[in-house]
């Protein structure tokens, strides 16, 4: 396993709860990641629909090196998984299955979470390489939805639920053994100030670990 990929998935063990930055822009992207960063979050992607994402993520790859796992969300093409390794980034993020995107994420050596919403689009993911399934979105299949789904997905597979979990909905998520969850919304919307993304960053978290005291 290669040194990008153990430490994301250090960084996901430490906290499962990736922030998802949509939306972002290079001039408060440090004061954003600082915020959610001193807020205890340990994984976070800059959506590639933000404006100049590659940018935004080439400055928090510098300035967390070595503290926090940095990567791209909404990737749709090798050619931008290149790029984001190029900027610095260690995580690949997409809202779909794509054996193309999975495999070269792989040979980077980076860190593969792809988007599915099906038992077919998920073995799809695994067998071209993913390290880890992201249930998008996970409110359209529900809880229940996504429990049957995980009685025949290799037990070893990291699930993510990203789509309409919230604080208050938490316990029913974690409840059926997901691993983590993605946050958008419920912890960055463009235009929120460091305080803003601060003080949603320590309500998920709180609501998670009222769940998994352990972390």
């Amino acid at each position: 396993m290669s040194t990008e990929k153990s430490f994301v998935a250090a960084q996901l063990d430490k906290l499962p709860l990736v922030a998802i930055l949509r939306g972002l822009k290079p001039s408060e992207t440090l004061d954003i990641g600082s915020a959610l960063y001193d807020s205890g979050i340990q994984v976070m992607e800059v959506t590639l629909n933000s404006p100049e994402p590659l940018k935004s993520i080439e400055l928090l790859a510098n300035r967390f090196d070595g503290k926090m796992a940095i990567g791209a969300g909404t990737v749709l093409s090798t050619e931008n998984v290149t790029r984001v390794r190029e900027a610095g980034g260690q995580l690949i993020v997409s809202p779909n299955v794509d054996a193309e995107v999975i495999s070269r994420t792989a040979e980077l050596g980076m860190h593969s979470l792809p988007g599915a919403m099906t038992c077919t689009e998920c073995f799809q993911a695994i067998k071209a390489g993913a390290n880890g399934l992201k249930i998008f979105p996970a409110a359209v299949v529900g809880v229940s939805g996504v429990k049957d789904m995980m009685a025949v997905i290799p037990k070893e597979m990291d699930i993510f639920a990203v789509g309409g979990v919230t604080d208050t909905n938490m316990t029913d998520w974690l409840g059926i053994g997901i691993k983590g969850v993605g946050l958008g919304s419920n912890i960055y919307v463009a235009g929120d100030t460091p305080a803003e993304a601060a003080a949603k960053a320590k309500r998920m978290i709180a609501a998670f670990k009222a769940v998994r005291p352990t972390y």
